[in-house]
């Protein structure tokens, strides 16, 4: 069953030189099926965003990385652009927010060169994912398997290579992200009913009505 993900939060990472379509495009397809998505990066007002060489729009922050916490949001979006995960990754507290989603097993979705952040958080290891391809020896490197595929989903994690790709991408992470997420829910509410009302109006909107 598909819920969408109304109500859901999704915290997109990204800083400087990120590649304005890989971020406002998937954001688009998550905003549309009713995510609350924030951008979160290492400081407040705006970021510089970039179309390949040249700048783009400046982005606003809606959170910085003290303030956000990944308890706080279902899933997380790693767009690319060169510089924006290169910066992050020496960033450890961009790191660490990373490393956090993939140990609390929530999905994560990443993009170009913004598998190098699950790189860096040691989060690539046994799985299979794509990206551009000059991450390649890098990801093999982290011990994963790099396939050339637009969209590749293993288990949680959904990565995708390049721009052109973003259509498949972003259908992918709205579907795979509601679905993940459902799965988390169903499985609280088998544990614990009682403190998954939430789940059960969602699964079942007659309830609302009483």
């Amino acid at each position: 069953m598909e819920l969408g993900l109304k109500g859901h939060k999704v915290a997109i990472l990204a800083t400087d030189g990120v590649e304005q379509v890989e971020l406002v495009e998937p954001r688009k397809a998550l905003d549309a099926a009713g995510a609350v998505t924030h951008l979160i990066s290492q400081k407040p007002g705006t970021i510089q965003a970039m179309n390949h060489d040249e700048k783009g729009d400046e982005l606003p922050v809606d959170r910085t990385l003290s303030e956000a916490h990944a308890s706080e949001y279902d899933a997380l979006l790693l767009p690319g652009g060169v510089k924006n995960p290169d910066v992050l990754r020496m960033d450890q507290h961009a790191v660490q927010f990373v490393r956090e989603f993939m140990l609390a097993e929530k999905p994560v979705a990443a993009i170009c060169h913004g598998p190098w952040l699950l790189v860096e958080a040691g989060a690539v290891s046994g799985r299979t994912v794509t990206s551009w391809p000059s991450l390649k020896t890098d990801i093999r490197n982290a011990g994963g398997q790099w396939v050339d595929q637009p969209v590749q989903i293993d288990d949680r994690l959904i990565t995708s290579r390049k721009p052109d790709d973003i259509p498949a991408f972003s259908a992918a992470i709205v579907k795979q992200f509601a679905n993940k997420i459902e799965e988390r829910d169903r499985h609280r509410w088998e544990l614990n009913p009682a403190s998954s009302d939430d789940y059960q109006d969602r699964v079942r909107p007659e309830r609302r009505k009483r």
